[in-house]
């Protein structure tokens, strides 16, 4: 039914008892420059508005007993660096916490199952063995991944992983992709098999090995974000200006290392230590065959890493600190490096290792903030990351990647690690021992 408008006699009268209303006088007008502000702010309000950031691209990297743990750390913590929200969901029914290759020990974020519905926009798998075939018998990750690229999604494997695990899935079919050396033959016959150090081949990315992680991470940053991104997070790491050839160390006052076919060597963690310099360190020397010692400096073995890896100690610091070293290595962090900086039984060990004229050395934030303030750089020659040179007291050789004095040894951040730690190897066992090792990763 229509509604007529109300009749003028309807309308109830004025309420002329009240007395009119007095109108405010008007505010003065705000002075010129808090005009600008209310302006520039409103701006800015609107303009944030308009430009949210897009939601951070999701990403799961499964791991199992036996993954290989420079893998799946670079991975991790190149993605986490873009801002990628990356999932590390363990396999092994039951158990958070996974064995590494090598006994690096690491605690997942989730179990693979509790993430079983969820949508990802990457799934990368890391290698190892028995890691690889531990990946490849999961039925439900083997799903996963399947149903994640019928959608035309980005997947990606290195090492051993794109033969054991994306091979067997059927998953290289018609693509052409790479894998670690000795499991080239593995790869099905259906599978264009290229020998590179990283091959894209439409939505999947695969990899040789953990001394080409760091290259197929950008790689999956750059998929993932695009090229400015990509450099914007390789920049800051130091990475290698070409990748596959020889390393080298600037070496003063030359010394031997030689202290036996195992050396002991103590590697602490803390809160905010750079997983990736951590992993290397430790994966590489006990490839070598040294005795590593991960001494954590919190209360609990399970640190959490600068790029929230979590690490798990072979020991607490206190038990540690029973037994007697031949070389000490500090990884970098900011966080890390502080926590070892304000420990006084870290600190007051290595002096006393120093004194001793016994091996010690830092990688990235540890040289300029644990060891300079504490004297422990006092009449050597060192490096940094380069954003720290400036807190070194002599800085005549710090744009070198890994400097040697003596019993001491320095080197300048992630993209430095391998190279560091390969330079350990070759000062403990020889240059030979050090390339036939560079060779077994494809660091060369």
């Amino acid at each position: 039914m229509a509604t007529r408008p109300l009749a003028a006699s309807t309308l109830l009268p004025p309420l002329r008892f009240c007395s009119p209303l007095k109108t405010p006088p008007p505010s003065p007008p705000p002075p010129p420059h808090l005009r600008r502000l209310q302006t520039l702010t409103r701006a800015l309000a609107s303009s944030s508005s308009a430009m949210a950031s897009p939601p951070a691209k999701k990403v799961l990297v499964p791991i199992a007993s036996g993954t290989e743990p420079m893998e799946a750390v670079i991975t991790v913590d190149v993605l986490r660096r873009a801002g990628a929200d990356v999932s590390v969901a363990s396999v092994d029914p039951g158990s958070a916490q996974v064995g590494g290759a090598w006994g690096v020990k690491l605690a997942a974020d989730a179990l693979l199952d509790d993430l079983a519905d969820a949508e990802f926009d990457l799934i990368s798998l890391p290698g190892g063995m028995p890691g690889s075939s531990n990946l490849r018998d999961c039925k439900l990750l083997e799903n996963m991944v399947k149903k994640h690229a019928g959608k035309g999604k980005l997947y990606a494997a290195i090492c051993a992983a794109p033969a054991v695990a994306l091979g067997s899935w059927g998953l290289l079919n018609g693509l052409k992709a790479t894998c670690y050396p000795s499991f080239m033959d593995k790869l099905p016959s259906e599978v264009n098999a290229v020998e590179s150090r990283v091959q894209i081949d439409g939505n999947c990315v695969t990899s040789r090995g953990p001394g080409t992680a760091m290259e197929y991470s950008v790689v999956l940053v750059e998929q993932l974000y695009g090229k400015e991104k990509a450099d914007e997070v390789a920049g800051p790491m130091v990475m290698r200006p070409q990748h596959g050839v020889e390393f080298s160390l600037k070496e003063l006052n030359s010394t031997s290392w030689n202290v036996g076919e195992t050396p002991q060597i103590l590697v602490p963690i803390a809160n905010g230590t750079e997983e990736m310099e951590a992993t290397m360190i430790i994966d590489i020397l006990r490839r070598a065959k040294a005795n590593v010692v991960v001494a954590s400096l919190e209360e609990t073995l399970e640190i959490v890493a600068s790029r929230k890896v979590k690490m798990v100690a072979d020991v607490l610091l206190d038990d540690a600190l029973k037994q007697q070293y031949d070389l000490i290595l500090l990884p970098g962090g900011l966080g890390g490096a502080q926590a070892y900086a304000k420990s006084d039984k870290l600190i007051g060990l290595i002096k006393k290792q120093a004194e001793a004229n016994k091996l010690y050395g830092a990688i990235c934030a540890s040289p300029a903030i644990a060891l300079e303030p504490h004297g422990l750089l006092k009449g050597k020659k060192a490096t940094s990351f380069p954003g720290m040179w400036n807190k070194l007291s002599d800085q005549s050789e710090c744009k070198n990647r890994v400097v040697v004095d003596g019993n001491l040894i320095t080197s300048q951040g992630p993209g430095t690690s391998m190279e560091f730690s390969l330079a350990i190897v070759e000062k403990l066992f020889g240059r030979e021992r050090a390339v036939e090792l560079a060779k077994t990763m494809v660091f060369m």
